[in-house]
């Protein structure tokens, strides 16, 4: 249960998240090459692992990486010290910078879900109530049971519809 309302506290925990995944990849690219800094390359291939993790860890749809020019643009921003490669702080900005629209886009997605699923619950519920032979099944299911089952088929049906 703590794991879960941690989620809900917001930045803190995204920023945690991101640094969690950029501390890693940095790592795993740095003990490959033995290099402090990453060079262009290396952050290329720093980026598509990156990626590569938010696809498998965030609910919602795959999100493409940047492209080459576009990773080269923002590189050049994110190195602080011109030195034309980026270190571990820089990469951590870098890789806030470029994951910022998924995650708004998972957040949208996740607070539509979890507002419009318990309304739509309770609308589905008084509907059926009427119907012969389903109604007196449905009157005898509480609100949050019927509101989370609710919710748990709209969450797949999400789900299934980002994979067809």
């Amino acid at each position: 249960m703590g794991q879960i309302l941690e989620k809900f506290k917001g930045k803190e925990w995204k920023e945690r998240q991101i640094r969690k995944i950029t501390d890693k990849v940095f790592d795993r690219v740095k003990n490959d090459t033995g290099r402090a800094s990453l060079t262009f390359e290396e952050l290329y291939i720093a980026v598509l692992l990156v990626f590569n993790d938010l696809n498998k860890r965030l609910p919602g749809p795959h999100f493409d990486p940047p492209t080459k020019e576009q990773v080269k643009t923002l590189m050049q921003e994110s190195d602080i010290n011109l030195d034309g490669e980026l270190d571990r702080e820089e990469f951590a900005k870098f890789i806030r910078q470029i994951t910022k629209d998924a995650f708004i886009t998972v957040s949208q997605g996740l607070i539509i879900t979890l507002a419009a699923a318990p309304t739509i619950a309770l609308l589905t519920k008084r509907a059926t109530e009427n119907v012969p032979g389903v109604g007196k099944v449905v009157q005898k299911i509480p609100n949050s049971v019927y509101a989370s089952l609710v919710t748990l088929v709209i969450v797949a049906f999400q789900q299934g519809a980002e994979r067809a």
